[in-house]
């Protein structure tokens, strides 16, 4: 098969899934949406013989809307842009999970500092004021009191991007110094890990010790659920652990994996490939 790999910058992630590809034989067109034109009728000629794209954008924005054009020219694309639309907007995620009764942290969004504090008083203190979009624990605000929360309200009502005044305001879950990243395909856990700091972020991006752990008869359900909710695909299900259960807090759709794949036994980029030559096979079939 021929692997559209839509991309900005090639990280260590991608390196590892076109290792994988190349070594299996099949064929692989980088595509840089950088340097690349969308037609609303025509699509750029590097999607010709393409199979399938796998988006792999590092802005949210370009994945977004480059997976809404490679589904227009009818090119199979993982993730859909609508699971896409869902997982990079954490209300929209916040949604969809608490729309199929997946546990999820208590959330409200507001639209002023006025109502954001209404909130936030409602919350108590901590509580977690977040970016609507974003990655890697960026612009993440843990509220310890109502001075801090003023100031960083007052602080995001300046800032330009109209997202920045949409308030998202979540419960603080006072987990056990780590979270659990779940790597699911279609809702089939490849392998997960915890992400442990002494900090209250645990994101691998901020620096957290990973380490793999078992997938659960329990969290392979939510990550199940979760991946059903959003509309499946290549995901990342990011768990939080509440005494003995778990709540699902987020679900990513450009997902990384080179982390995980360092600390665990299963090779990750090697189950992903499998898995996009049974969708394409699949396509081939009901073609």
């Amino acid at each position: 098969m021929n692997v559209g790999v839509l991309y900005s910058r090639i990280r260590r992630d991608e390196k590892l899934l076109l290792s994988e590809l190349r070594d299996r034989g099949h064929d692989v067109t980088k595509i840089d949406v950088r340097k690349e034109r969308f037609g609303i009728h025509d699509p750029p000629e590097a999607f010709d013989d393409v199979d399938i794209a796998v988006d792999r954008c590092l802005a949210t924005s370009r994945s977004r809307y480059v997976t809404r054009f490679v589904d227009a020219y009818d090119v199979p694309v993982v993730n859909d842009p609508e699971t896409a639309a869902i997982c990079a907007d954490k209300a929209r995620n916040s949604l969809v999970l608490a729309e199929e009764n997946i546990p999820t942290p208590d959330t409200e969004v507001a639209f002023t500092k006025e109502s954001a504090l209404e909130s936030i008083e409602n919350f108590g203190y901590p509580c977690v004021l977040k970016p609507v979009v974003g990655s890697w624990g960026r612009l993440m605000a843990k509220i310890d009191s109502r001075d801090a929360a003023e100031a960083i309200l007052e602080h995001k009502e300046t800032l330009g991007h109209y997202e920045h005044k949409v308030f998202y305001i979540q419960e603080f879950v006072d987990k056990p110094g780590r979270d659990i990243r779940v790597v699911a395909t279609d809702g089939e856990p490849v392998a997960a890990m915890a992400r442990s700091s002494d900090h209250w972020l645990t994101n691998a991006a901020q620096g957290a010790e990973t380490e793999e752990i078992e997938v659960t008869e329990e969290m392979a359900d939510l990550v199940e659920r979760a991946s059903d909710a959003v509309g499946g695909g290549l995901l990342g299900v990011d768990l939080m652990e509440t005494g003995d259960s778990y709540t699902v807090h987020e679900v990513n759709h450009t997902v990384e994996f080179k982390a995980l794949n360092e600390v665990t036994e299963v090779d990750v980029p090697s189950a992903v490939v499998d898995w996009l030559e049974a969708k394409v096979q699949k396509a081939e079939v009901t073609a």
